[in-house]
């Protein structure tokens, strides 16, 4: 036999087994890291609402936003993540498309809901760090109420028609995506009410903070001391908005693009690529309660006596967790 030959057909062969193999492990890789990513989105989201719910000085307007926050990027933990594992492993054509329709309403509904209430969020703290007279005014449970409401009724609209209207949601092997279809309306207005809205308000808000904060710390620098911890309360939220802004952008603006260069071109992104950009937008609800939680020390404090049991052996329910120019 020709040594060409021979070796072409070794080439081959080990190219073959390259392939097997990356096939047989990536599946493997892919449930790892969606179970864990699934754990950590329920523990970290868990923390944060057990704290909110029992700790009786927790319960104002801001931590109710939080709290549907929470309980959103929860069920993406609880339901989303799941499904995708079993999508994964199960081989039953009827199951899957089944799965895949539930599991992309649900992921639409939930991670909409978390992008709006987000945007409440800023508007929250628009409120709190450049309207502090109007704050208690113009913040109350009813207003809190209404954004919660509005959150989760925009983003079941939006994640119904998606769904709904989306008969040929992509579903292969290893892949559901439902951006895969040629609906350009259903399309761009998803991507107008479920991320450019909100994206556009809250970069709005956060460069007005950003601006105000730092007038307002160059005012203060020769006051009392009254007024250094003013600045440093207003340099903090500066900071945790800055660094929320940041990761919510890094987490979902590859994937909106992605939607948007689908809709609006003959280019259709290859589903593995709009994966992949899905599931950095689901370590969003992961990096949530990190943001919104750990930068603030009461929230620390309440975190360690939820985990180490503490408020299963006493009522501390009524507990002092921090003084009031701490809550910004």
């Amino acid at each position: 036999m020709d040594t060409k030959n021979i070796s072409d057909q070794l080439l081959s062969n080990e190219s073959g087994n390259v392939t097997v193999v990356t096939a047989v492990i990536i599946p493997y890789v892919f449930c790892i890291f969606c179970g864990v990513l699934s754990v950590l989105i329920m523990g970290g989201n868990l923390l944060v609402i057990i704290s909110i719910v029992y700790f009786k000085q927790l319960h104002t307007p801001t931590n109710y936003l939080m709290l549907s926050l929470a309980v959103a990027d929860l069920l993406v933990g609880i339901f989303t993540l799941p499904f995708t594992i079993i999508l994964f492993v199960t081989s039953y054509s009827s199951v899957q498309g089944i799965l895949c329709t539930v599991r992309s309403g649900l992921d639409s509904i939930l991670c909409v809901t978390s992008i709006w209430t987000l945007c409440f969020i800023s508007v929250d703290r628009y409120y709190a760090v450049c309207q502090p007279l109007r704050y208690r005014n113009e913040i109350t449970g009813r207003v809190i109420g209404i954004m919660i409401l509005a959150s989760w009724t925009v983003a079941t609209a939006i994640g119904g028609t998606l769904t709904f209207q989306s008969p040929d949601i992509g579903q292969s092997s290893t892949t559901c995506v439902l951006f895969q279809n040629k609906m350009l309306k259903s399309l761009l207005l998803g991507t107008l009410f479920g991320f450019c809205i909100p994206a556009i308000i809250m970069t709005a808000i956060y460069i007005k903070i950003l601006l105000v904060a730092q007038r307002q710390a160059c005012k203060i620098l020769n006051m009392s001391k009254s007024g250094t911890t003013v600045s440093r309360s207003e340099r903090k939220a500066t900071k945790t908005l800055a660094i929320v802004m940041g990761v919510f952008m890094i987490c979902w603006v590859p994937f909106f693009i992605s939607v948007s260069c689908h809709a609006l071109s003959n280019y259709s992104t290859p589903s593995s690529v709009v994966q992949f950009f899905k599931m950095l937008g689901w370590t969003n609800s992961m990096f949530n309660p990190c943001v919104y939680a750990f930068f603030y020390r009461h929230f620390r404090l309440t975190f360690g006596m939820v985990i180490k049991g503490k408020i299963f052996k006493n009522d501390f329910s009524n507990m002092r967790l921090y003084h009031k120019h701490d809550m910004l």
